[in-house]
């Protein structure tokens, strides 16, 4: 991808095919190293997601009695694909996102294709747990279905490594899905759907439908079709999903971050706890769901770790 001044008119990947969104409203996406616009991102309505989901049920006959071999070499050749493209990827994710080039080339794009080739080997080695017990002469066993067309909104931090950690698990077994990307960070979103063609993969497992939480995502987490929903965002947004979720007893899965502590007791060796601590609360500007937030310090060592502390941070 090249860092002229281009602006890029992404699209919404319904039925492996790229369209405009229907009314033909865009959002606005900035580089965050110069604030101007560099992608426009289709501000997708319900009519969109009612496509999306439409193309996700259709294809969910097929895909979920699809053998798991066959499902696992996709996933894997989705995997090659993207490995294959990692500078392309990680250029545009250091640019969309803002996060350094050396940290999206070492950390996040390598962890998509981890991603892919992870959960395709998990689905491929799947086994049912069976009992048998004797006295009584029952043998017990679980049976494991696909569930539907799951909803995966994803967020603007680690864009394409927590979409694809959502993307892989769910076809592995498979569901079909309709993604909503952060419409702050779409572009390697949008760059993954030329991969699922590239691929081979069926029309309608994956569709990416882009735009706003209140618009497009409100219309996927209430549509009545749609079975499993997997949302990593705010714990206010979360409430707002599980009420309109709730009235069709939807499955959920609700990552919300959280406040982590670090705690530096006494005897701690402080040329090893300050880098680490460094580390844990300032990798990616410290816009991660795990990162440090908090530091309790023993008070027989506070002003010893808080000078070096600054000054590491500083360096």
């Amino acid at each position: 991808m090249s860092a002229d001044n281009s602006i890029i008119w992404i699209q919404n990947f319904i039925d492996n095919r790229f369209s405009p969104p229907r009314d033909g409203a865009y959002i606005d996406s900035y580089d965050p190293s110069t604030g101007k616009v560099i992608v426009k991102v289709p501000d997708s309505s319900e009519d969109d997601v009612n496509d999306a989901v439409k193309a996700a049920m259709t294809a969910f006959q097929t895909w979920s009695v699809t053998p798991v071999e066959r499902r696992a070499q996709l996933m894997l050749r989705i995997a090659d694909l993207i490995e294959s493209r990692l500078e392309a990827f990680a250029e545009a994710e250091s640019r969309d996102q803002g996060k350094p080039l050396w940290l999206a080339r070492t950390v996040e794009i390598p962890r998509a294709v981890l991603n892919f080739r992870s959960f395709a080997t998990s689905a491929s080695h799947h086994v049912n747990i069976s009992t048998h017990q004797e006295v009584m002469g029952a043998l017990n066993y679980t049976v494991r279905h696909a569930a539907g067309v799951a909803v995966l909104i994803s967020p603007w931090n680690l864009p394409l490594y927590l979409l694809t950690f959502k993307i892989a698990p769910a076809i592995a077994f498979g569901n079909t899905v309709v993604c909503k990307p952060s419409e702050m960070t779409s572009l390697t979103a949008w760059m993954l759907c030329q991969v699922l063609i590239d691929a081979g993969v069926p029309s309608g497992v994956v569709n990416m439908v882009f735009g706003t939480g209140p618009k497009a995502g409100s219309a996927l987490v209430g549509h009545p079709d749609t079975r499993l929903i997997s949302f990593t965002g705010s714990t206010a947004t979360a409430e707002k999903i599980r009420s309109m979720s709730a009235p069709f007893c939807k499955k959920i899965s609700l990552e919300l971050g959280g406040k982590n502590a670090a705690v530096i007791f006494g005897d701690a060796d402080l040329e090893k706890a300050i880098p680490a601590t460094v580390r844990s609360s300032f990798l990616n500007q410290g816009e991660i769901c795990l990162c440090t937030s908090r530091i309790f310090v023993h008070n027989s060592i506070f002003h010893d770790f808080l000078a070096k502390f600054c000054a590491e941070t500083e360096r």
